[in-house]
């Protein structure tokens, strides 16, 4: 890492996993670092933050930054740069530690480190470096909702931020370079390592580390360099399994599964959204693309995070690109044509499943339910009835 730039580490983690706990090892520890602090609390009191500042033995107000009242992945990103900024003019520490809220999405955040952001007039780049993004997990929800059925949490959105718990705890899951399982102490062994398997297949690059009341060593996430903004986007659990064939490997022991499911003919728009409606509990996640039959136009993206399912257009075919475009994204990426259809182009269907102890030919047998039969290839698909279609709702919410 550049030693003149200083480093930054991005703590994420559901409401309740010990994302404070973990800060307070950190802050109290002796690593020989003058460590800053950012505390992002959606509430309008920063409870966290006075937590922080009672527990560590910072000296001052500028150590210890709080930023209430919204996200920094979103409301609070300027503000945040703002104040980074304001805290590097003063460069009194060697690094910062960012505890984001419990409903922040990390790849803004990680975003606005790696690139600024447009709304700040502080650039973060010259000046700070990301090293490491932490996810807390807690274990012992994630335990109770594996024996349940039920969410994997149920806290709900402050607001209108059109985003659902789960979805935020697995995208925090699915970017991140060390992913720390606390509460361990709360679940059995084997639960653990069952645990331990459906994360490794969300994402199988980090370091996974088990925790009991958020006690780590700093070196465990500070100083790490792992951070790689390209080939953390590139190596997210659904799209590693996407790019691959269907495999099992020793992860199967535990009953943990993924599979790729992939089609070249379109689903007829009404089955595949009933069936997107009721996918097995057991389905912990579920995302990709499918051709939609009587939407050519556009290729409709699926995501799903524990019991919710969204569903819309997420993207346009390249068959629908004026020829000369089309070229450019062939000498850009040449693998694209391998994908290539004479009549089709790139219209397919390719969604990636991960799971616990389901029936997999059962779910197949299901989806292949859902694309055109012979008949209905030959049907007016202009004619069907279409649950994507509203203009003004780009995602379809198909689960209750």
């Amino acid at each position: 890492m550049d030693e003149s730039r200083i480093p930054v580490t991005v703590l994420s983690g559901s409401l309740g996993a010990g994302k404070t706990t973990v800060l307070n090892h950190v802050l109290t520890a002796d690593h020989g670092l003058e460590v800053a602090v950012v505390v992002n609390d959606m509430g309008e009191v920063n409870v966290d933050a006075e937590h922080v500042t009672q527990q560590s033995d910072l000296g001052g107000e500028e150590e210890v930054i709080e930023m209430s009242n919204g996200c920094i992945c979103c409301r609070l990103r300027g503000d945040m740069l703002d104040e980074v900024g304001r805290l590097a003019e003063r460069r009194e520490f060697d690094y910062l530690l960012v505890e984001s809220s419990g409903i922040s999405e990390p790849i803004p955040v990680a975003q606005t480190f790696a690139m600024g952001f447009e709304d700040a007039e502080f650039d973060p780049t010259d000046t700070y470096a990301l090293d490491t993004m932490v996810t807390v997990v807690n274990a012992h929800s994630f335990w109770e909702s594996f024996d349940s059925g039920s969410a994997l949490t149920e806290q709900e959105l402050e607001g209108d931020s059109g985003r659902v718990p789960e979805e935020v705890l697995l995208d925090q899951i699915e970017f991140c370079d060390v992913l720390l399982l606390n509460k361990c102490d709360l679940v059995p062994d084997d639960d653990l390592a069952e645990i331990e398997a459906v994360l490794e297949r969300l994402q199988p690059r980090a370091e996974i580390i088990r925790t009991e009341f958020g006690n780590i060593e700093p070196d465990q996430i500070l100083g790490t360099g792992e951070f790689d903004f390209q080939r953390a986007q590139d190596s997210a659990g659904w799209k590693h399994e996407l790019q691959h064939d269907h495999h099992h490997d020793p992860q199967e022991e535990h009953g943990v599964t993924s599979f790729v499911y992939q089609r070249r003919r379109p689903f007829h728009p009404e089955r595949i959204a009933t069936l997107l409606s009721d996918l097995p509990d057991e389905v912990v996640r579920a995302k990709g693309f499918f051709w939609s039959a009587g939407r050519e136009d556009v290729a409709m993206g699926v995501d799903k995070a524990g019991t919710s399912v969204r569903a819309g257009p997420s993207g346009t075919w390249l068959a629908n690109l004026p020829k000369a475009e089309r070229e450019q994204y062939f000498a850009a990426r040449p693998g694209l044509r391998d994908d290539w259809h004479e009549e089709y182009g790139d219209r397919m269907t390719r969604l990636v499943f991960i799971a616990r102890e389901f029936n997999e030919e059962g779910l197949i047998e299901r989806l292949d339910d859902c694309v055109l039969t012979d008949a209905e290839m030959d049907d007016d698909w202009g004619s069907y009835l279409d649950p994507f279609e509203p203009e003004d709702q780009r995602e379809l919410a198909l689960s209750q």
